[in-house]
């Protein structure tokens, strides 16, 4: 550690959202650059601050300052360059100079103390001595207050948030009750404000530790992909994390309710826990169906004298489950589509398309994610876009300060603008990879539908369910209450790919003939991790990018895990190393524990609306630029500059966007990427490694979701035996989701 003490010569960046600075301070011999978050230091002042000394590629030695303190200036000198560097709006050189001159080393108790004899100097009126008054005060007490906050080791980013949320009551709040900060401050969780706690000697048995601990268990539960725990197992996952017994957190479920923020259930005998959120969206999603699912009264013979004129004008030819579905969507309010690949879905939906179209109806495509937009797009001739642009999301807060359900912290304070009250324009709404949709997507979704519109739902039961909470599709479907058509037929041409004729074997549980000769399905065994790896580095640069007429860079190799030797953080660094190596002409830069490199190979980890993006042309001139970039997008990182701190990556169709390095986070490396994060995109080709890893993960939907991402070959490359017991692992990881019961519920 170091400490630097002298005065701020010049703040050379700051951001004013979240403090975050580059300051130039001399001591009077040396100058050092102090980078840090200072929401609150002006130039001028002298600060005593102490940190780690790193090495910057480009600016070299900084002080990256963990802790600090704003002292007393030592002279008049001092306090007269303080007064004008406009750290106190309304005084700048010269006025600062006749203050000093008149009040000398006293200025500062005359300005704290004795306000109105500010007017004595000429220049200042009363009006305007009470005006820098109320600033010194400020300035004051927001040090008082982030010198209070350090000592509880709270950065100071983070002290920021607090002081600006509650002001003077802050010091009451962290005394008293600090886990009030994981459900008023954003950044604040659980586990932060529990050590806290310790620090201010909070006992472990504390009824606020208990009702914090317990709440917060349920919302790390949803992050598992759960809209409610069963109380047993609630209490023991909480009893684990606080070191209390189960039989203390009885009577706290009881004034959680009472607060409103837990729904406590009967079920099965028992008893289920909800946060009050989720209850409400499923009880209302619920709801929602419900009115949407109206029953139309067109006769068959018109519908089908309308669909055989389609079929003939296409050059088409249905099933009886295909024309079963076109019939449903004429006459329902609500329709659910699900299938497998090569069932027909995509034939099934463009005819429906082309029957609304007929009737002059108006039609809205939407999807997940961009690149499952992308494919519904190429697929259907139509445009489609996210759910989310669907929806119009904006950054602009809504009146009541609500996130945005079912998405990242990013997207604090912004909302959707198609609701209730602005419904979406449209006749024909249909939602393609609904798998994929979380309940929180699913009620916002809804809230946007008019009665009357016809909802569309198609998706593949049988893949990977949605990352967020719920388990929407499958509950919907469970539920029985509503027009549902599986397409189950696997048409001629797409019986001709083993790849989709083996992803129903893995679906059904059947074996699947390894050592069969495939052009499309080819599984290479190999007994260690390194043989493994060494086979899809070649797979990948040689041997498949002709095969399927594909570049290198457009191949995927999909693993089911993070960790573990062949899991995608220890693969990506291994790939690099192989792919883009480090060379003088290449910039990188460290984040997260990770090197990013020019060249590299990149996946956009959330959805982020509001980043730019521009395609240019040869000339390097931008032709065209819009914002939006999703999960799951892969692009290639073009350019490093240390100076400006940007990171230039160009995704699919030439879209150019510029990252701060503060941003690198929605970045990773994507030359290996998870199955999950696959969902709802397409390859020409993926490559899979085969071995042992934690039977939770090696799972029959997890290798029937990265088979079903290929399109034209599929690579296995590990132990045969291994991919037999995915395929007999029919376990699914329990998801406690209740949309089905509240559908029950409803429509008895």
């Amino acid at each position: 550690m170091a400490t630097v003490t002298g005065y701020v010569e010049k703040i050379k960046f700051r951001n004013e959202e979240n403090g975050y600075s580059v300051l130039s301070v001399t001591d009077g011999r040396e100058e050092y650059i102090l980078v840090g978050t200072f929401p609150y230091i002006g130039e001028g002042e002298r600060i005593e601050a102490t940190g780690r000394m790193v090495e910057h590629s480009v600016y070299g030695e900084q002080l990256a300052v963990e802790s600090y303190e704003i002292k007393a200036p030592e002279d008049t000198l001092a306090i007269e360059r303080y007064l004008g560097s406009g750290a106190i709006k309304g005084i700048g050189a010269a006025l600062a100079k006749r203050i000093v001159k008149k009040f000398k080393v006293d200025t500062f108790r005359i300005m704290e103390e004795e306000p109105e004899r500010l007017s004595e100097v000429k220049g200042i009126s009363e009006r305007m001595a009470m005006q820098i008054c109320a600033q010194v005060e400020e300035k004051r007490d927001m040090r008082q207050a982030m010198l209070f906050l350090q000592q509880y080791g709270i950065t100071m980013n983070l002290a920021l948030k607090i002081y600006n949320y509650y002001g003077s009551r802050l010091y009451s709040v962290i005394q008293e009750n600090p886990y009030r900060l994981a459900d008023d401050i954003q950044g604040v969780g659980f586990k932060i404000a529990d050590e806290i706690a310790a620090k201010v000697g909070i006992f472990t048995d504390s009824d606020y530790r208990i009702r914090s601990g317990l709440f917060y268990t349920l919302l790390q539960a949803a992050g598992n992909g759960h809209t409610y725990l069963p109380e047993d197992v609630l209490f023991a996952n909480a009893s684990e994390l606080l070191g209390v017994e189960p039989e203390h957190m009885e009577k706290h479920l009881m004034d959680l309710q009472m607060e409103r923020k837990l729904v406590v259930k009967e079920k099965d005998g028992g008893r289920i826990v909800y946060p009050a959120q989720f209850f409400y969206m499923e009880l209302n999603t619920a709801r929602m169906l419900h009115d949407l699912n109206v029953r139309g009264s067109v006769p068959e013979t018109q519908i089908r004298e309308r669909l055989e004129k389609i079929l003939a004008q296409e050059k088409l030819e249905l099933d009886g489950l295909q024309e079963k579905a076109v019939m449903e969507a004429v006459n329902h309010g609500l329709l659910i589509i699900t299938g497998g690949p090569g069932t027909g879905k995509t034939t099934t939906i463009n005819t429906i398309i082309r029957y609304f179209e007929q009737e002059g109806m108006e039609i809205r495509l939407a999807a997940p994610t961009g690149r499952a937009a992308k494919r519904m797009t190429e697929a259907t001739g139509q445009e489609a876009c996210t759910i989310h642009r669907l929806l119009e999301i904006t950054g602009i807060p809504a009146q009541d300060g609500a996130a945005v359900p079912g998405n990242d912290n990013r997207l604090e304070g912004m909302h959707f603008e198609r609701n209730e009250t602005n419904p979406l324009d449209a006749d024909v709404i249909i939602i393609d990879e609904m798998s994929m949709v979380d309940i929180s997507l699913m009620h916002a979704l809804l809230k946007a539908v008019n009665v009357g519109t016809r909802l569309i739902l198609v998706g593949d039961v049988n893949q990977l369910p949605s990352v967020g909470p719920g388990n929407v599709l499958r509950d919907v479907i469970g539920s029985e209450r509503y027009p549902v058509v599986r397409l189950t037929r696997i048409f001629r041409q797409a019986a001709l790919s083993d790849i989709i004729v083996n992803a129903h074997k893995i679906n059904a549980g059947e074996a699947v003939p390894l050592s069969k000769k495939s052009r499309d399905f080819l599984f290479i065994r190999r007994e260690n991790p390194a043989d493994i790896v060494k086979d899809m580095m070649v797979l990948v640069r040689e041997k498949l990018p002709d095969y399927v007429g594909a570049d290198a860079s457009e191949i995927q190799i999909m693993t089911p895990m993070r960790k573990g030797v062949l899991g995608v953080e220890q693969l990506n660094r291994v790939l690099q190393e192989r792919f883009n190596p480090p060379s003088p002409d290449k910039p990188e830069k460290e984040s997260g524990g990770m090197i990013f490199r020019t060249g590299d190979k990149v996946m956009q980890i959330r959805n982020d609306y509001q980043i730019e993006w521009e395609i240019r042309n040869r000339y390097g001139i931008p032709v065209e630029k819009g914002e939006g970039v999703f999960n799951g997008d892969i692009g290639v990182i073009r350019d490093i500059d240390h100076f400006s701190e940007t990171v230039e990556v160009e995704f699919e169709e030439g879209r150019t966007v510029g990252y701060d390095f503060k941003q690198l986070d929605e970045l990773e490396l994507a030359y290996a990427i998870t199955i999950h994060k696959s969902q709802g995109s397409e390859y020409p080709a993926v490559v899979i490694p085969v071995y042992p890893g934690p039977r939770m993960l090696m799972t029959r939907n997890l290798l029937y979701t990265a088979v079903t991402r290929a399109k034209k070959c599929v690579c296995l490359v590990g132990l045969p035996e291994m991919f037999q017991a995915m395929v007999d692992n029919g376990t699914e990881q329990k998801r406690y989701s209740g949309l089905r019961d509240r559908i029950l519920e409803i429509d008895v």
